[in-house]
């Protein structure tokens, strides 16, 4: 099975502030977000990392997606270094609930500016609107300010926006947070479908259930470690209720103590 992404001892660490030292209780300046990880991707998967807010999953996808450097390590997208970032993007779509569009445009606007920013000629364009445009409801909209727009229908925009150029490679942060579960579906739905595609989908989370229903593999990061990297069967597997939950706080019990 062809590797699509490759992360070899990825290190990021970043510079307190003297108010964030006294929220972490610390005297170190220095945070260590992400502490060695390495784990890679298949074509045609969906890879979930798996943590509670503030392990380090963001930070190592904001390094994949070439948004900040990393301190050590490599990182490779389909045999290309994070370090040559035109082309990285090229093969990436990245997308986070900080993603803000201009309320000012519409979204038959906007997919136009970033199909042509990446080299999409005008037929391809309306192929590809169409296509997305459908697929999210978004066709109803498409000339209604992102500004009017509701909360759920913007981040329909925002997934659609990130896929304008057909990416192999799809990276999610929290893809389904506060979304209502009729529009979380429809992302869920379609990652899988992308997933047939063969194209490689990899998503941050804290939700288990959603890593048990739609994730080939998971990497449990834990305080910036990646505690464990397994199948979802097997990860299941190791509880005798094959609960990942009950796996996940077993782990995050014996790293950093009893749960509160």
């Amino acid at each position: 099975m062809e590797k699509t992404l490759i992360v070899e001892n990825l290190v990021k660490t970043f510079k307190l502030s003297k108010k964030q030292m006294r929220l972490e209780k610390t005297t170190n300046p220095l945070k260590v977000a992400v502490n060695d990880i390495s784990f890679s991707t298949n074509e045609g998967e969906i890879f979930g990392l798996l943590g509670p807010n503030g392990a380090g999953k963001t930070t190592t996808l904001r390094c994949i997606s070439t948004l900040i450097k990393p301190d050590k390590g490599k990182i490779t997208v389909e045999g290309i270094d994070v370090s040559d970032e035109v082309a990285v993007k090229k093969k990436i779509a990245f997308l986070t609930n900080e993603l803000k569009l201009d309320e000012q445009f519409t979204p038959n606007y906007l997919f136009n500016y970033f199909a042509y920013f990446h080299g999409l000629d005008s037929q391809l364009i309306e192929k590809r609107k169409k296509e997305l445009f459908e697929k999210f409801g978004v066709d109803k909209f498409a000339e209604v300010k992102i500004g009017e727009l509701s909360t759920g229908m913007k981040q329909k925009v925002s997934i659609v926006m990130s896929l304008v150029h057909n990416p192999d490679i799809i990276i999610f942060d929290e893809p389904t947070n506060g979304l209502d579960v009729i529009v979380a579906k429809t992302v869920t739905d379609y990652l899988k479908e992308l997933k047939s595609q063969g194209k490689t989908v990899i998503i941050s989370t804290h939700i288990m259930g959603l890593v048990a229903k739609i994730c080939d593999r998971v990497g449990i990061i834990i305080e910036g470690r990646l505690v464990l990297c397994d199948t979802v069967e097997n990860v299941c597997n190791m509880s005798p209720n094959k609960d990942i939950e009950e796996v996940f706080f077993d782990i995050y019990s014996r790293e950093v103590g009893e749960v509160q």
